[in-house]
């Protein structure tokens, strides 16, 4: 999804219809379409299992491979494993990697001031979700250039909405293959595409959000980033965020063996089968 910036401001250019059209579309299809389908037609322990599944590789697809991998450096691997993590990430309909991150990074850059892309001071909607719908001009292009010169970043960029469509053809095409009708296509698309698009975007989203109001500050008060651990299951282990703004760079959110991360874990797993290397740890540059 193109990512614009601020809501209600003599800064912004205009408003975004192609963002506000895939937002909505997105939430009717979910909050109306899938109970009806449902209601009417059903769906099968399959499709609520490939929902998951779909759930887990496209949620790390951004925390692994958008926010920490591209995002922070926190750690190197094989171009072959950064593609497949950025083509799970573009499942996310977050918009390609270039942007996601390029916004990330003046996140922390200008974190709770005017360019912040998802500024928490402007409240809870315009975090969670309400930047998504107006153009900014806070984007400029000193946050893309280090992300312009990896081949692989542009690659996503140019083939991001072949890999978008992708993302849903997929639980189409194994929902027919599985169910062995064109129906159990559209079923295993509703909950494995479009519902799991939904609940994606919505953990993103509360890191934005509420890990900016809601949680305590034991790394540092010096921006308004807070952890909470219960946010952490929705998010792969991203809701250790005051730890993540003090350590911008540490592979790991949540730095305690104990700490629900399981976006630290697979990147750990990784470097064990040499796939990943240079993971950092308490280091708090941004770039």
């Amino acid at each position: 999804m193109a990512a614009p910036d601020h809501a209600v401001s003599t800064d912004y250019r205009g408003f975004s219809y192609m963002n506000f059209v895939l937002f909505c579309a997105v939430v009717a299809a979910t909050v109306i379409g899938i109970p009806l389908y449902g209601y009417f037609v059903g769906f099968t322990l399959f499709d609520w299992i490939l929902s998951f599944v779909m759930y887990i590789v496209t949620g790390m697809g951004i925390t692994v491979g958008y926010h920490r991998l591209v995002s922070h450096q926190s750690f190197e691997c094989p171009n072959w494993v950064k593609r497949c993590a950025l083509v799970a990430g573009g499942w996310a309909l977050q918009n390609s990697a270039l942007l996601w991150c390029a916004d990330h990074i003046r996140h922390h850059a200008r974190t709770d001031t005017d360019e912040d892309p998802y500024n928490a001071s402007r409240g809870f909607w315009h975090s969670h979700c309400g930047w998504l719908f107006y153009e900014t001009p806070h984007r400029t292009n000193k946050y893309e250039i280090r992300l312009r010169r990896d081949p692989v970043i542009l690659w996503q960029h140019r083939y991001y909405w072949v890999i978008v469509a992708s993302g849903l053809a997929i639980p189409f095409a194994l929902g027919v293959w599985w169910h062995q009708t064109w129906m159990g296509g559209v079923s295993a698309l509703l909950l494995g595409g479009l519902f799991r698009m939904f609940m994606v975007l919505n953990s993103t989203f509360t890191i934005n959000s509420l890990c900016h109001m809601i949680g305590s500050q034991p790394h540092g008060t010096q921006d308004s980033s807070r952890d909470s651990w219960l946010i952490s299951f929705v998010s792969f282990g991203e809701g250790y965020h005051n730890y993540h703004h003090t350590y911008a760079r540490d592979y790991r959110n949540g730095p305690k063996w104990y700490n629900f991360d399981p976006s630290k874990w697979i990147i750990y797993t990784l470097s064990l089968f040499g796939l990943a290397t240079n993971l950092r740890r308490l280091d708090p540059s941004v770039f």
